[in-house]
């Protein structure tokens, strides 16, 4: 490729980057706003280290009083972020061909007590307790990258009924204190009332969940489909088969699961090949727990003990018509949001939110998302391109 062929097409990588950010910005009225997201979003993408206003501006070589407008753009400007999300993700949609909807957690760690929705709780991954804020968020798989379209702060019961840590922290009235399977409901509802979203599966980890069978019956209430992994005796089910309910594991223990085990690629791994039994009928769940949506018919999978080191694992699966193997192919994206949650941390500050607002926090986690975009949506958009300093920081609250 020759010199000018390479200018060429930088010159068109920064023009999808542009259009790609003027689309996403858009809801943010006005001009001195879009400027203010343009240079956090070059912060996040360029600042190595800890991202904070002050490094941003600092590495950009931006005027001194651009931290605190920065700041100010995070934490004190009112600008709504869902318009901004709701744009990311069709434009996400629009760039890809995504195959699944998920979910995954994030426990950002805090030393103080007096950042938005921080508490003490075991770490999931390490089991240590620790003073954090717990966020989940919803990506959307597409190739070999799930995208971060939505976030939620997940609220202790401290944080639900405290009104004096609410007000100064401006929570929401709307906002209390719920179980991570609230939260990932209100994401389904989301995504359901958009028509022009993908009708993917919600490939979910529910082995963690205190309502695993809440969670199935609100995604069925939505009408989505769902590959969802669960413990043995986490969810029961009904089926003509037996006359009361029974867990998963019982089910697939018993004599009507004795199908051929279908051989697919693992869940987690592209390298390996894993064994998958099938019921070899469908179930529901009970009647009481689902009420009018007890019509909806699931298939139960198990991928059995084979070494007596690592446990069975079990699927529930509302794609009864489609082959075994492309359910599990759909499970790839748990491997891929645990790959994008990492790169978030590592690379676009999730963990660095300075600032103690409910706003604010939300500001700055639909920056990360919409930099995470920029820098893997397909073909590659390119760098951001520079934009001016904003006039004055006192702009960045308007």
């Amino acid at each position: 490729m020759s010199s000018g062929e390479i200018r060429a097409a930088d010159t068109s990588e920064e023009a999808r980057t542009q259009t790609f950010l003027e689309e996403i910005f858009r809801p943010l009225h006005r001009v001195e706003q879009r400027r203010w997201a343009r240079a956090y979003l070059r912060g996040l993408l360029h600042v190595t280290g800890r991202k904070t206003p002050r490094r941003m501006a600092r590495t950009e070589s931006l005027p001194p009083a651009a931290a605190q407008g920065l700041h100010q753009f995070i934490n004190a400007s009112p600008w709504d972020w869902e318009p901004v999300r709701r744009r990311l993700v069709l434009g996400i949609a629009g760039s890809t061909t995504p195959y699944a909807w998920t979910v995954a957690e994030l426990i950002i760690p805090k030393r103080g007590e007096h950042s938005v929705g921080v508490h003490r709780r075991p770490d999931p991954v390490t089991g240590l307790t620790v003073n954090c804020q717990r966020a989940v968020g919803l990506f959307l798989s597409a190739g070999a990258h799930c995208f971060p379209v939505d976030w939620s702060l997940v609220l202790d019961a401290t944080w639900g009924r405290e009104r004096r840590r609410r007000l100064r922290a401006r929570i929401p009235e709307t906002v209390t204190a719920r179980p991570l399977g609230g939260h990932v409901l209100d994401f389904a509802a989301g995504v359901a009332a958009e028509p022009r979203l993908p009708e993917v599966p919600w490939v979910l980890d529910l082995t963690r969940y205190d309502d695993a069978g809440g969670v199935l019956a609100g995604l069925a209430r939505q009408r989505l489909d769902i590959v969802c992994e669960v413990e043995p005796g986490q969810v029961v089910f009904t089926d003509d088969h037996f006359p009361t309910v029974i867990t998963v594991g019982e089910l697939m223990e018993g004599r009507y699961a004795r199908q051929p085990p279908v051989i697919t690629q693992a869940a987690d791994s592209a390298a390996k090949a894993m064994p998958i039994h099938t019921y070899a009928g469908t179930v529901r769940l009970p009647r009481r727990t689902t009420g009018r949506d007890d019509s909806v018919r699931y298939q139960v999978l198990k991928h059995p003990a084979l070494n007596g080191r690592q446990p069975a694992r079990y699927w529930i699966t509302s794609l009864t018509d489609r082959p075994v193997k492309e359910v599990m192919a759909s499970v790839r994206s748990r491997t891929a949001v645990r790959t994008a949650v990492a790169t978030l941390r590592e690379h676009f500050g999730v963990l660095d939110f300075e600032g103690r607002s409910f706003p604010g926090w939300h500001h700055h986690m639909t920056m990360a998302s919409a930099a995470y975009a920029i820098r893997h949506l397909p073909g590659g958009p390119g760098p951001v391109p520079s934009v001016p300093a904003p006039a004055a920081p006192a702009e960045a609250a308007s």
